[in-house]
């Protein structure tokens, strides 16, 4: 007796699309997403000397003098394309005056926004609200850092991964209604030379109260328990802002 072999299934095919909270019934989703490098480097006398460099790429960027080193600077790039981001962030950072500082690779941070699906405004959280926080002339000082959790959260059920995350931003959010700090949160899986899985900036209009964000955060049942490392922590406070 004949019997016809079945037909193996073809898998429905992926959706990567960002999710937020449908509109009206409807599902919002979307393709962009704001990527984000931080550049690090010593030798530097006086910042004002590289706007010229960060202005001809022509993209958004932020001038940080360090706190933590007496010729320290940052700079942040933030950008939707990655081809441009490459392209023009090696074209001004490997040119005069950029070439005579010294490079800090170990304080390199990329990581790009991501949306958990609870978002009301999808591009405002993954195109806007970055770009107003990092941005903003009243908030100079940041604190950037990257992390990873331990392989035991993702093992927990997903109710019990939503409560934990929960407790955490809930502390992000009242320092926010506060008006003590923003947040700029991306996700940097396979992204990051040292294996982190997000980088994390905190801006604000005065230093303290980021650091004091960040002791509070030591407290909840994430970082107590589930964070496997955090940082290098950069600190900076804005000199220069570029806009596209």
């Amino acid at each position: 007796m004949h019997t016809e072999k079945a037909r193996p299934t073809r898998p429905e095919p992926l959706d990567i699309r960002e999710i937020g909270i449908p509109i009206d019934g409807e599902p919002q989703t979307g393709d962009r997403r704001l990527f984000c490098q931080l550049h690090v480097f010593s030798g530097c006398r006086n910042a004002e000397n590289l706007a010229t460099s960060l202005e001809a790429t022509g993209m958004n960027a932020v001038l940080y003098e360090e706190l933590n080193h007496p010729s320290g600077v940052g700079v942040l790039f933030m950008e939707e394309d990655m081809t441009t981001l490459i392209t023009e962030m090696r074209s001004a950072l490997t040119s005069i005056p950029f070439a005579k500082l010294t490079y800090r690779p170990e304080m390199t941070m990329i990581g790009r926004t991501y949306a958990t699906g609870r978002e009301p405004d999808l591009e405002q959280w993954l195109i806007n609200k970055p770009l107003q926080n990092a941005l903003n002339p009243d908030c100079p000082w940041a604190i950037w850092y990257p992390l990873r959790r331990k392989s035991e959260f993702y093992r927990l059920e997903p109710r019990d991964r939503g409560r934990i995350l929960g407790e955490h931003a809930m502390l992000g959010r009242n320092y926010a209604a506060a008006g003590y700090a923003s947040d700029i949160r991306l996700a940097c899986f396979g992204l990051d030379a040292n294996d982190n899985e997000f980088v994390i900036g905190l801006v604000g209009a005065e230093l303290y109260p980021l650091s004091r964000l960040i002791q509070d955060m030591r407290q909840t049942e994430q970082t107590t328990k589930y964070i496997e490392s955090l940082g290098p922590f950069f600190v900076g406070k804005a000199r220069l802002r570029f806009s596209c």
